[in-house]
Order: C-alpha cells, then sequence, then structure tokens
C-alpha cells in the first residue's frame, strides 16, 4: 500500500509539472487581466482574502501595490519578493507564480486596490485597479458563495486532513448518482464472478478501487490545470462505443459462447505461478479499475465543480489531486463492501455459479447499453433496453429451476421482463423518449403537444463567444435577465434537465421575461473552451444568471442536475437580489 500511495503522489506531481509546462505555450503576451488575475473572498473569520494568479514570465511589483481608502492600521503587510533589475523601474521586489494578502476583519468600506506588472519578455503593463467593498459581516458574506465557491474556499481555509475527510465524506454520497452505478456490475463480476475468497475478493476489489480513484484525481487535476471540460475529455463517442463493445464482448463468455484465453504456453506460466491464488489478478483488477475510472466518468457536482476551481485558483496540484483521490475512494467504498462483505453470504460453489454468471452476462450488457446513452437517440436506445428485457425473459424461462416454489418465481420473472420488454419495443417504434413510460408517445395530450413549440425553440443555441457576447449586448440594452445553460449533447443530465425540469410549464412560465440562452460545448474545440472559461464553468450542467446590469449573481449559479422545485427556488431568490 506504501508503494501504491507513493506511485499516487509521483503521478499526481508528473500532471502538475504536465500542466504547467503546457501553460507556458501562450501568445507572446496575455491579456493583463490574464497575466495578473486577481480575485478577492470574504473569509470565514471576517478577513478578506487578496490572490494575485500571476502567469509563468510575468511579474508584479511589490511597491506599485496600493490600498486606497485603507487607513495603516489596516493594510496588508506585504512578504519579501524577489530582487528584480529591469529596465522599468530598477532594481526592486518582485513577486512571481502568486501572491496573496489578507485585510483584517475590522476594515470597512470601500478601497481601491491598484497593482502593476511586467513580462520578462520586456512588456510593462500600464497601472491596473480596482474597487472591492469591505463592507458586511462574514456570515453574510459566506451566505452569498455558491456551492462550488463555498468548497474552493473551504479547501483554502481547512487543513489537508479535514479536507480529504470532508470530500471522502462527498464521495460516499456521490456513490449512488447514476453515473456512477454502472462501475458496480464491472466491479461485482470481476470479484463475485471469478468466485474469490473474502480476502482475496478484498484485494481484488481494492485494487479496482484504487486505481479507479487514482485515474479520477490524475483526470481531474489535468483537466483544472489545462482549463479542459472533465466530461468532454472522458465522454468522447468513440470513447463510449469502444468500450461498449467490450462490455458486449465481456458478455459473451458468462453465456458459454467461448472462453477469453491467453495462449497455451502463456496461460500455462500463470497457471503455476498462481496455482495458489483464486479469484484473478491484482493488476487486472487495477487494469479494469483504471479503465472504468476513464470511461464512466464523474457527474458534475457542486463538490467536484469547487475541487476543481479551487485547484485551478491555487494551482495546488498536489493537494486538489489527493482532495479528488479521496473523493474517488467515496465513491468506491459502497462497492467494495457490497462485492466483499455480501460474497460471505453467497451459498458454496455449485450449479447455482452458472446462473450468477448468466446474470453478471446481463448487467455487462445492461452496462455497455448505459455507457451508450450519450451517443444514441433517446427511442433507439430505449429499443435496445426493450431487446435485453425481452432476451432477459426468454433465458430466464428456460433456467427455471427444478423446485415447484423456484418455477413460479422464474416464470413470474420472465412473464414482468416479457411483457415490459414488448411496451417498450412498442414505445421506442413510435420514437419513445421516456424510458419509465414509454406508451406515453401514443396518447393524445402527446399527440396535441407535438405542435406546441419544443423546448429547444425557447432557447437561443450560442457556439461561439462572438455569439454570446452579441446576444447579451441585446440583453442588456433591453435591461433584460439572462439565463446561461451550459448543455451538451452527451451529458445524460442535461437531458433529464431539459425534460424534467424545462419541460415544466410552470418553469416556463416563470422564465417568460428571461433571454435563455444555451450555450453548446459538445465539440471540445476552442470554442467551447473559451465558453467554458469565460465564467469559469468546470462542464455542463451548469446555470447562470446574468442580471439586466450584465453581471452575473454568482452565489445563484447551479451546477449539476436540480430538480424543477429546486430550480424555481433558485430563480425566485435570484431576481429578489438575495
Amino acid at each position: 500500500m506504501l508503494r501504491l500511495f507513493t506511485l499516487l503522489l509521483m503521478l499526481l506531481s508528473g500532471f502538475t509539472h504536465a500542466g504547467s509546462s503546457l501553460f507556458d505555450v501562450k501568445p507572446e503576451f496575455l491579456p493583463a487581466e490574464k497575466a495578473f488575475a486577481f480575485s478577492s473572498q470574504r473569509l470565514p473569520s471576517g478577513e478578506t482574502q487578496l490572490y494575485w494568479q500571476i502567469a509563468g514570465g510575468y511579474y508584479v511589483y511589490q511597491q506599485r501595490l496600493t490600498f486606497d481608502g485603507l487607513s495603516n492600521e489596516y493594510k496588508p503587510s506585504l512578504p519579501e519578493g524577489e530582487v528584480h533589475s529591469d529596465e522599468f523601474f530598477g532594481t526592486q521586489q518582485v513577486y512571481r507564480q502568486g501572491l496573496e494578502l489578507k485585510i483584517p476583519a475590522e476594515a470597512s468600506g470601500k478601497i481601491k486596490v491598484g497593482w502593476q506588472g511586467c513580462a520578462d519578455a520586456g512588456l510593462c503593463y500600464p497601472p491596473q485597479s480596482l474597487i472591492l467593498d469591505l463592507g458586511g459581516s462574514p456570515s453574510a458574506a459566506a451566505a452569498t458563495e455558491a456551492p462550488d465557491q463555498a468548497l474552493a474556499s473551504g479547501l483554502q481555509q481547512r487543513a489537508l486532513g479535514w479536507s480529504l475527510l470532508i470530500f471522502f465524506g462527498l464521495g460516499l454520497l456521490l456513490a449512488f448518482a447514476p453515473c456512477s452505478l454502472p462501475m458496480l456490475p464491472i466491479l461485482a463480476g470481476l470479484v463475485v464472478g471469478s468466485g474469490a475468497s473474502p480476502r482475496r475478493g478484498f484485494a481484488l476489489a481494492g485494487s479496482y478501487v484504487f486505481c479507479m480513484a487514482l485515474v479520477y484525481a490524475s483526470m481531474g487535476v489535468l483537466a483544472a490545470m489545462l482549463g479542459a471540460n472533465l466530461q468532454a475529455l472522458l465522454q468522447q463517442p468513440w470513447v463510449l462505443s469502444s468500450f461498449a463493445a467490450i462490455f458486449i464482448l465481456l458478455s459473451l463468455p458468462m453465456f458459454g459462447f467461448f472462453e477469453l484465453q491467453l495462449p497455451a504456453a502463456l496461460r500455462d506460466r500463470l497457471e503455476n505461478a498462481s496455482r495458489q491464488r483464486s479469484g484473478g489478478s491484482l493488476v487486472g483488477a487495477g487494469v479494469l479499475g483504471a479503465l472504468s475510472g476513464l470511461l464512466v466518468g464523474p457527474c458534475m457536482t457542486a463538490p467536484l465543480a469547487g475541487a476543481l476551481l479551487y485547484i485551478a485558483q491555487s494551482g495546488n496540484g498536489l493537494h486538489g489531486g489527493l482532495i479528488l483521490f479521496a473523493m474517488g475512494l467515496g465513491i468506491g467504498l459502497p462497492l467494495l463492501l457490497l462485492v466483499t462483505v455480501g460474497n460471505r453470504f453467497l451459498p458454496k460453489p455449485g450449479a447455482w455459479m452458472n446462473l450468477l454468471k448468466g446474470a453478471f452476462g446481463f448487467l455487462f450488457l445492461a452496462t455497455a447499453i448505459y455507457m451508450l446513452r450519450p451517443v444514441l437517440d433517446e427511442s433507439l436506445w430505449i429499443g435496445l433496453w426493450g431487446v435485453l428485457s425481452l432476451a432477459l425473459a426468454y433465458t430466464v424461462w428456460h433456467q427455471r429451476m427444478p423446485a415447484a416454489a423456484a418455477n413460479h418465481l422464474f416464470a413470474i420473472a420472465s412473464v414482468v421482463f416479457g411483457i415490459w420488454g414488448s411496451l417498450l419495443a412498442v414505445g421506442a417504434a413510435g420514437g419513445s423518449d421516456d424510458l419509465w413510460r414509454p406508451l406515453k408517445v401514443y396518447s393524445a395530450t402527446t399527440v396535441s403537444a407535438a405542435s406546441q413549440p419544443s423546448v429547444h425553440d425557447a432557447f437561443v443555441t450560442i457556439k461561439s463567444p462572438t455569439e454570446l457576447q452579441n446576444e447579451l449586448d441585446l440583453a442588456r440594452a433591453s435591461g433584460q435577465w439572462v439565463l446561461l445553460d451550459y448543455y451538451a449533447d452527451w451529458c445524460v443530465s442535461c437531458r433529464v434537465m431539459e425534460k424534467e425540469v424545462f419541460g415544466q410549464p410552470q418553469v416556463m412560465d416563470a422564465l417568460k421575461d428571461v433571454r435563455l440562452l444555451r450555450l453548446d460545448v459538445t465539440a471540445d474545440n476552442t470554442d467551447s473552451r473559451e465558453l467554458l472559461s469565460r465564467y469559469k464553468v468546470s462542464g455542463p450542467p451548469s446555470f447562470l444568471w446574468i442580471g439586466p446590469d450584465a453581471e452575473e449573481r454568482r452565489s445563484q449559479r447551479i451546477t449539476g442536475q436540480v430538480d424543477a422545485e429546486a430550480f424555481l427556488q433558485r430563480w425566485n431568490q435570484t431576481k429578489e437580489g438575495r
């Protein structure tokens, strides 16, 4: 375990250095706001934290930092900088990489913060400044933070140990999110299906979960350092389709079509080397865990967005990676317990193992269908579930047990699966888009609703920064609120919210005077990255409220999937200025 932990530190450090080197590939001169990115926040202690993220190859002068309107007793003490000589101001103390200052909680009112910096390549920027309002109580300031901001702020202030514990707990909650459930049949098929002993099963499951969390953390750090969309990195159609095909292939041996075997000479060597070890290889379990972490991918939630925001703001890839790793372990723990502790309650190996292998075969097929959802039309996806249900009905009927009670149970299950599969197939043929109400497409209300404008028609689709700016300018000129909906075709949660939130009449009625802009970031290209980076959005689904003054109400941002009630509540709070 110590070696694995050391490997984690080395990999995360490598990603950090890789991210830093990639950041060095920039235009000759950055805009001032990117070369010296300034941010401030009110801490729970009442202090105001000022932070400059200084790009590589740039620096800020110590003597050019000003705090107009702040009395001397409250001015922050400036740390010692680096001695630097240049053609503009001679020998000076300068700051590189980053600068963090704190203004005491007792300070109040509005102040003007000023700074000036230069580039090593020979450009000196004009002085920059902004007005900062120090008024308000610490509790009020904390209440105006969005969930992802609050988590990022907490990471800045808490000790690493507490942060790891908190995000491990958040991972436990996220384990039951829809995007984490496909990992269950993968892990169960590995441990239970292999007939491993409880001790061996725990080792296999531990290797699986550890490597899954390691990949999860590494990809998160890389995405945050590069400003990339983590979901887009993990949800490419060709990746999902390839791994779905692999899971279909892995399901076939479960049904006895063939056996996956290595060449005879290599198989004999491995068999002799591992004669005392049943249940598979730890390396194989780790590889499978890494692959599942890549292909299943994380849901965009406030905890994930908060961790990515912390890494992006602080540049501390190692701490951020450890936090994401802890969250990944939390996601994997329930799966690990289920297939290890639960494995003890299974009967001894026997004829029932063939039935169990068949069950895992269908779970693998279900996982493949689930993974294909982002790249399939909704009706086709429902049709595949119908076909799977009919195949399951047929298999259950022909696998009835000799005992009378079991016969009745299997017969009932076969009929249920057969009826449900038929309903799904009929609904899919009619273009149904609702898995749980497949025949709704044939109802009179649905037919009459077909002539009504769709939810897509209510939104203006935006695919470039220029289009976005034009729409924002029009909204500001007319004094109109704007809702920015970050959307992608591969985002399953986006589809769910389109149906369950924006498909509700009361929601669309509440938004009738709002300019609705759908920012399509499906493609992983320059325009999508600029749309995401403009408001520092980690990925879809995310919803931003832009006021008539063209400023975002950052504290009311929605990250991840919510229901219609929560969405309306957030909108009411936003327009009331709370």
